[in-house]
């Protein structure tokens, strides 16, 4: 193809040829309807029969970690590898939005949004709780790893560091390339499937690229649950320790409820009143916090573990690719492919972000800002909670030097053994709930987006349907998942991660011929 057939599509097919209006909602109806019906018939069957869809999930999660474990491992990996290698090649100069575009923000207006878009609840939940699992062997060590070891907190550090790094957003600036390049510089519509015109052409308005943008949408909404499910659980804990409020379903379902009602009040309010005000709210406290754990923590041992981390990190970073004769293969299929999955599902969500707020950019310059400035930033957050509570663990320090209790405990038994605890710990629970709610809100804008035809401003009820869509999928793994709710949301997000990482490696190659001018 010529770059002048993406003139054609326009008069071809309009974008909204496919759309209806249902309830004031501007819907892409292949897209939206298929989708809705789709996730309203799994939270259907999970309350109703939450046992057997328990069970059934984790069937579904043990036999896609041990089956395509090398897959989702090779692929990660090569994702990194076709962004390294695509950032040295003549096509990264071409600039998004055409050779005279000018950026719409600030270098470091860019880069915070760039960090902000990606982690939240994630880096707030995992950040001391899954160096410690590590560390003390719960679920098996890195690399065979004797646990409670000197060697055991260093591999902890660099695995942890190794599943929030480079590949994360090596996954992430696949789609944000191709969403961004196909929508600022051939005027294709924002959605999943603009970014496979060069391999099928007209096709995309067809039934492959319906399937394409529902894989998306279920990849996305799957994915965010499992962060809200995430969030709700810590949120839990925290009010369990300061409060004294039972942790237990009950009451992380009544989060999730109250929290979806939040970000539903966001969602009317607009992006300029809702999300962009609760972002930096969210930035100053999670700033604040940081500060607080670096200097009423083990200071100069975080200081000098920022730079041992980032060593071990790059020194381990092979041998944690490694899918082949691995000791700890139990270990890497829990946690690794896990977490590629996961951030597979949130790839959709998080590139569309990228794909908006990087005109003006060139490739070269948003694979190196999105590989490297988010991994500098979680390599502190990284090194300050979890060099802290490993230190606490080690010397014997409160309830860390047991363990910790549970994931969901972690952080705040952490920050337990600092000044201020019921002070640092309400401002953890904050943070938690307003990353629970800027996360439903912006999956929200993105999952509104792909079924509005790539519309970005459909309707505000379309974007509430897809808020209450998230909470409800979120409240029914809770609740099916009762005493196995982690695992339950984790099934939910590897079992759609999975099928999207085929339609991840075949962006690669469109986005390619693309930029080739093919």
């Amino acid at each position: 193809m010529s770059d002048t057939s993406y003139e054609h599509y326009e008069t071809d097919h309009e974008i909204g040829d496919d759309n209806i209006e249902v309830l004031g909602m501007d819907v892409h109806n292949p897209v939206f309807i298929t989708s809705a019906l789709l996730i309203i018939l799994f939270v259907t069957t999970t309350i109703v029969f939450p046992a057997a869809v328990n069970a059934a999930l984790g069937d579904i999660k043990s036999w896609f970690l041990t089956t395509f474990d090398w897959f989702l491992m090779a692929s990660a990996s090569g994702m990194l590898v076709f962004c390294l290698v695509l950032c040295v090649l003549p096509v990264s100069r071409v600039r998004l939005g055409g050779p005279d575009a000018a950026p719409d923000f600030s270098r470091m207006s860019w880069f915070s949004m760039l960090f902000a878009a990606g982690m939240g609840i994630g880096l707030m939940f995992w950040g001391v709780a899954e160096p410690m699992v590590y560390y003390n062997g719960e679920s098996g060590t890195p690399l065979g790893a004797k646990p409670l070891t000197p060697h055991a907190a260093d591999l902890a550090m660099s695995a942890t560091m190794y599943h929030w790094g480079l590949h994360a957003w090596a996954i992430y600036a696949v789609v944000g390339m191709s969403l961004a390049f196909f929508y600022h510089n051939k005027g294709m519509p924002l959605t999943i499937r603009s970014a496979f015109y060069p391999l099928i052409g007209d096709r995309i308005w067809g039934w492959s690229g319906h399937l394409i943008d529902i894989v998306a949408v279920l990849a996305t909404i799957f994915g965010l649950a499992t962060s809200l499910g995430l969030g709700a659980a810590q949120a839990s804990g925290g009010l369990h320790f300061l409060f004294g409020i039972p942790d237990e379903i009950n009451t992380r379902i009544g989060i999730v409820v109250g929290v979806s009602f939040i970000a539903v009040i966001s969602v009317v309010r607009g992006l300029d009143g809702g999300v962009r005000v609760l972002s930096n709210v969210n930035m100053v406290v999670a700033g604040l916090l940081l500060l607080f754990v670096f200097i009423a923590g083990p200071t100069l041992l975080i200081a000098e573990g920022v730079g041992k981390t980032a060593v071990n990190y790059l020194g381990d970073m092979i041998p944690l690719s490694n899918w082949m004769q691995r000791e700890d293969a139990t270990w890497m299929q829990d946690w690794t492919v896990f977490y590629w999955a996961w951030w597979v599902s949130w790839s959709p969500f998080v590139g569309m972000f990228i794909a908006r707020i990087s005109r003006g950019r060139t490739i070269r310059e948003l694979i190196i800002a999105v590989l490297l400035v988010p991994t500098m930033v979680t390599l502190v957050w990284m090194s300050t909670f979890g060099l802290s509570a490993l230190d606490q663990a080690q010397n014997g320090v409160g309830a860390l030097a047991q363990g910790a209790s549970s994931a969901n405990l972690a952080t705040f038994q952490m920050l337990e053994n600092l000044p201020f605890a019921k002070i640092t710990t309400g401002l953890g629970i904050l943070l938690v709930l307003v990353f629970f709610v800027t996360s439903s809100d912006s999956g929200s804008l993105v999952i509104d987006s792909i079924t509005a035809g790539g519309k970005i401003d459909a309707p505000v009820p379309q974007r509430v349907f897809w808020a209450v869509m998230q909470g409800l999928i979120a409240g029914a793994l809770l609740f099916g998942g009762g005493k196995e709710a982690l695992s339950a949301l984790q099934a939910g997000a590897v079992a759609t991660g999975l099928p999207f990482t085929v339609v991840l490696l075949l962006m690669c190659v469109s986005l390619y011929k693309g930029l080739k001018g093919g």
